[in-house]
């Protein structure tokens, strides 16, 4: 065979390695499309590294194949990387051809779920389709990835699919090249696939007369519309759904739930139903109707009392946002179909358990709940929850990374490449890990909160999975600094002999630093990480952070004050602890009590067991010392009167806080002093003043809250300045989940921008918890390559 690439007519012979997102996606049928429209002979097939092409033809032709092939690739795929080397003795091919799998080192990635693609969508309404009113239509373009795969390479066999066997007519369009069902692992049709059916809840029979149906998908609609819950089972996961605009079903809903403030997601069948409750932007409306399909968190409008069925009250209290998402799967889009106005589509659990994802689990645990169930046969393999997702800045802002987005690679900065292969175990909330293998990391989905025991097995089964899928023996484990969290015990279970100790802010810092591209030796930047707490270097609770870092160490410069957490873990679920040990910290309680005798929060707190407390803050007892931002914004809203005695969910006092802030033009902040020993802290003592004097003299809770949230990013801002004097850094990253305040997140940036400094910001993963294990792999990455290993 002649290889002579510097003569375009000559034939050539080539194997093409293509790594990426390129299983399950549609991406042979292209490579064959292309090659036969170019003349090429040759074959394609998938292995463990991705898809594998030789190829015979000119040169010309091969590199215009090639060119086509990166500019035309399937809407799903991502292409990492090609790499081309020379066949010098290639079989006889006489035309292009797709072969089976090879089964070797798995070095491909998995695609997350993709929504219902157009075409798919069109089918499933045409009365003339095969797919009409199918609820699992798919084809390459859509449909279950993640959820339903149990091994690489992606093939119906390695799929809970495995146990469907195609009718004739899939075969046939399984098997067609130039349809796009061709090797699409979950096609399926009435005949032959998964089916979905209705049951009660009390276990008795339903009858026909009960409901004007098409079939029990579209009876759904019907027990929606009557004010019924309805546990039904979607892709990766089980959800509770009621009309969002029926008060007495969204509290039923609630109560049997325990789920008492916790906003719900909504869907609804349109944008045209979304515009008349909130305003959607044109990168909102994209990502509303991208192939990931996550809850957008959208800005209500306030004319919603001209709305003839208004969004109830209980969906999301004392906030000025809803989560809105489109349906995402053919199921949805069924059920939605007569349906005018919103739904609550929440997860299947009781409060702080994991989304339930099998038909046993789900009556057992959900029968208390629902009024029906709407249960299918198709197994999921893998639990994934709803991705939540917001626009900041016209920038995407992930706040849960699951379904659409995860396990989508994130390909780490240069100077990465030579990393040996780590697991990063991530935190206690809101837990992600994250494996890092040839300069890339795969995060896993949202997986909670390992407090909760159900919780906890839902990670450890999802940790196994994930390294048998990928093949993954890790080198080297990361872990929490925390000794007591349960990610950092189970890590170091695992008998891995090398073992990194990550400082929780430190790699949060990192976390942006990967997903903004900071190669591996960029200079130290400023890291301000700001969130509930993390376990600091000397032993004590952080959580109002400026480091001097790089992906190696970091310097702490400067912290928020440290004020004691009155009573331990009960300050994060009753936020008046916080406001009372603020008081403390600043002021003289007797003093404080005559000169604002006549405020609520003064009365409320003076009402409180002061004695006991004083001896808790006095002696140390059970009142650790937190520098964290979350507990003031928690101290503030408690003030205010906000979540006072009980916070039914983590931040809760900070976001009805936020909710708050109006009218930021015509208001100026409170201060804070900034002091300096041993290192600089931000003095919240003036602002307390200013505060409470503000509420002595009547000033609305609004005005406040603005007031608090200006004065805030004033003061971090003014700690930049301060550090200038001594540092050098010209980039600034923000990270941690305090940062997922909106309002705090654009002031402190506009200040920042306006000193000629670089923001980072996150977009990639989430600025709380769940991006953490990202940030624990960047830097267990960077020792290693800085002690030499491979």
């Amino acid at each position: 065979m002649i290889t002579d690439i510097n003569n375009p007519n000559l034939n050539i012979a080539e194997e093409i390695r293509v790594r990426g997102t390129v299983q399950g996606v549609g991406f042979r049928p292209t490579v064959y499309r292309l090659a036969k429209l170019g003349s090429l002979c040759g074959e394609v097939c998938n292995d463990g590294e991705g898809v594998l092409i030789r190829i015979v033809g000119t040169a010309e032709a091969v590199e215009t194949f090639i060119d086509k092939l990166q500019k035309e690739c399937p809407p799903l795929a991502k292409i990492e990387a090609i790499a081309r080397s020379p066949l010098s003795h290639p079989p006889t091919y006489t035309d292009f051809t797709i072969t089976q799998s090879i089964s070797n080192q798995v070095k491909t990635s998995i695609t997350p779920d993709a929504a219902t693609c157009p075409e798919c969508k069109a089918e499933i309404f045409d009365p003339f389709s095969r797919w009409y009113r199918y609820p699992f239509t798919n084809c390459t373009h859509c449909g279950p990835r993640l959820s339903i795969v149990r091994a690489i390479p992606y093939d119906r066999r390695n799929t809970s699919m495995a146990n469907f066997t195609m009718c004739s007519d899939c075969t046939k369009e399984y098997a067609d090249v130039t349809n796009r069902r061709f090797h699409a692992q979950p096609v399926a049709c009435h005949i032959c696939g998964p089916k979905a059916w209705l049951e009660r809840a009390d276990g008795k029979p339903i009858v026909s007369y009960m409901f004007s149906m098409l079939d029990d998908v579209d009876a759904v609609c019907t027990l929606l519309q009557r004010g019924e819950i309805i546990a039904i089972k979607g892709i990766g996961g089980i959800h509770l759904a009621c009309d969002a605009t029926n008060e007495t079903a969204v509290q039923k809903l609630r109560e049997r739930k325990h789920r008492y403030h916790k906003p719900f997601a909504l869907m609804a069948k349109n944008l045209e139903i979304i515009d008349k409750y909130c305003f959607i932007d044109e990168l909102e409306k994209k990502l509303l109707q991208s192939a990931a399909a996550p809850i957008v968190l959208l800005r209500l409008k306030d004319s919603r009392e001209e709305i003839s069925k208004p969004i109830a009250a209980s969906v999301a209290p004392n906030i000025k946002s809803l989560g809105f998402m489109l349906p995402y799967t053919p199921l949805h889009h069924l059920i939605l179909r007569r349906m005018e106005r919103p739904i609550v589509l929440t997860s299947g659990n009781i409060s702080d358990e994991p989304q339930c994802i099998t038909n046993e689990v789900a009556k057992d645990k959900l029968s208390q709940i629902a009024d029906y169930f709407l249960l299918h046969n198709r197994e999921i393999v893998n639990r994934v929850d709803d991705s939540v997702v917001k626009v900041v800045r016209n920038r995407l802002q992930i706040l849960r990374r699951a379904r659409g987005y995860a396990p989508a690679p994130i390909r780490l900065p240069s100077g990465f490449e030579q990393a040996p292969p780590i697991l990063a175990m991530g935190s206690e909330l809101k837990n992600t890990f994250c494996l890092l293998r040839e300069g890339e990391a795969i995060l896993s989905q949202h997986l909670g909160d390992l407090e909760n025991a159900a919780a906890l097995t839902a990670y450890r089964e999802t940790l196994e999975l994930y390294l048998h899928l990928f093949e993954h023996k890790p080198d080297a484990i990361a872990l929490d600094l925390h000794p007591e969290y349960l990610s950092t015990k189970l890590g170091k279970e695992l008998g891995v002999e090398r073992i990194y100790s990550i400082q929780h802010h430190h790699a949060h810092i990192a976390a942006c630093m990967a997903e903004n591209g900071i190669k591996l030796e960029t200079k130290p930047i400023l890291g301000i990480a700001l969130d509930g707490l993390g376990y600091g270097e000397d032993s004590t609770l952080w959580g109002g952070e400026f480091l001097l870092a790089d992906y190696r160490s970091y310097q702490r410069l400067a912290t928020f004050k440290p004020v004691a957490m009155l009573g331990g873990e009960q300050a994060i679920y009753q936020p008046w602890r916080n406001t009372y040990a603020h008081l403390m910290a600043g002021f003289n309680w007797d003093e404080l009590a005559v000169r604002y005798r006549e405020l609520e929060i003064v009365n409320f707190l003076d009402r409180q067991p002061r004695s006991l407390l004083n001896q808790m803050l006095a002696k140390g007892i059970n009142s650790p010392l937190a520098s964290s931002a979350g507990r003031l914004f928690d101290a503030v809203a408690a003030a205010l009167g906000i979540c006072r005695d009980l916070a039914s969910y983590e931040g809760q006092g900070a976001i009805e806080l936020e909710a708050l802030v109006d009218n930021i033009s015509e208001e100026t902040g409170y201060p804070f002093e900034i002091i300096s020993a041993p290192i600089f802290y931000l003095e919240p003592r003036p602002m307390w003043q200013a505060l409470l004097t503000d509420l002595q003299t009547g000033v609305c809770q609004s005005a406040i809250a603005t007031r608090f949230h200006l004065g805030l990013a004033k003061a971090i801002a003014s700690m930049v300045v301060r550090l200038q004097e001594t540092h050098s850094f010209t980039q600034v990253a923000l990270t941690g989940g305090v940062f997922q305040n909106q309002v705090l997140l654009e002031q402190v940036s506009q200040q920042l921008n306006v000193m000629d400094l670089t923001v980072l910001t996150h977009s990639l993963v989430p600025a709380n918890d769940g991006g953490l294990s990202l940030g624990q792999v960047a830097i267990a990455a960077a020792k290693s390559i800085q002690k030499g290993i491979k």
